[in-house]
């Protein structure tokens, strides 16, 4: 199954590769093969101390023991892959997607199959979600039963994978404002949108008509293509 992971990454030798929860080092030995350069991040002392005697002449792998979350991420174009500690996912996720001008150039981790399909849906979308999707496409690679892992854990699992958008749908200077926008929106995500983003009734109604969006669409009824859409034409509106 690593082996195929990898694959479907489609990690070339140009790639920077940190590799989330490394472990007994699964991943990393394909990883390896595959790219120009691995740094395995592994968390629990006897593991990084298994990885280091394990990969010790493989001069393309660095074992760096540390906590994902905390660890310093390289200052150039990388990319990410790993076996995500379920309760660590969406911490991860916020640091590696959450700023639209980061280096990181993709992402292809093992999660919760519940917590893939959740990030994945288009319509209806969460705020977090959204809050990414003008600068990423997130899909699922494939999905992997539990059985494939030991130990078990309880759920299935599936591989989120993270691609930058080219073109984005936005700038990414103005993810703050477009954020903010989202904001104003789910804090009262039993609204409709009109009420709560203050597009103006006229313009509002122009772009739900071209959208096939009801008139008193809620926030989640709008897809990011919506939600871009509607910050182009409130950020492009004489204040």
């Amino acid at each position: 199954m690593a082996l195929e992971v990898v694959a479907a990454a489609g990690v070339a030798r140009s790639d920077l590769v940190v590799e989330v929860g490394a472990g007994t080092g699964r991943l990393t030995a394909p990883l390896a093969r595959a790219a120009g350069r691995v740094v395995a991040v592994e968390l629990d002392p006897h593991l990084a101390d298994g990885l280091r005697s394990r990969f010790a002449r493989e001069q393309r792998v660095t074992v760096v023991e540390a906590d994902a979350l905390l660890v310093t991420l390289p200052s150039g174009p990388y990319r990410v892959a790993g076996n995500v500690p379920f309760g660590i996912t969406t911490a991860l996720l916020r640091r590696l997607l959450g700023d639209p001008a980061s280096p990181c150039t993709a992402a292809d981790l093992i999660v919760q199959e519940g917590l893939a399909r959740k990030r994945c849906a288009l319509r209806p979308c969460t705020m977090l979600s959204l809050s990414w999707l003008p600068w990423w496409r997130l899909s699922i690679e494939r999905l992997i039963p539990a059985g494939s892992f030991e130990p078990r854990p309880s759920v299935d699992a599936a591989v989120l994978a993270a691609r930058r958008r080219a073109p984005a749908l936005l700038p990414a200077e103005l993810a703050p404002a477009y954020r903010a926008l989202l904001r104003r929106a789910f804090d009262r995500a039993d609204s409709p949108v009109r009420v709560t983003a203050r597009p103006g009734r006229a313009a509002w109604k122009r772009l739900a008509r071209d959208r096939g969006l009801p008139y008193d669409a809620r926030p989640r009824q709008l897809d990011v293509w919506d939600w871009a859409a509607l910050f182009r034409l409130i950020y492009s509106s004489p204040s």
